[in-house]
């Protein structure tokens, strides 16, 4: 299984990569549902909500797959 720098596999360096991601992006999208609803767009708001809850649930799948690797490859360099 090939393995970056970081002694990670590549595909749990992606898992990781897309968790963070969505997860940063679900904070950032709080923002965008406030600005949307002070300026009267509810239905922007609505948008980057149902957005929003794409990326937790991206998140979460990510958050299964790396449990059900972390026990199927060495996840890391020991100390």
């Amino acid at each position: 299984m090939a393995t970056g720098e970081t002694g990670f596999s590549d595909v749990m360096y992606d898992l990781v990569s897309v968790q963070y991601h969505a997860l940063k992006a679900g904070h950032d999208y709080g923002q965008y549902v406030r600005d949307a609803r002070n300026a009267g767009y509810d239905d922007v708001a609505s948008f980057f909500e149902q957005v929003m809850e794409e990326d937790s649930r991206r998140a979460a799948r990510c958050h299964e797959l790396l449990r059900d690797l972390s026990g199927k490859e060495d996840t890391g360099k020991s100390a």
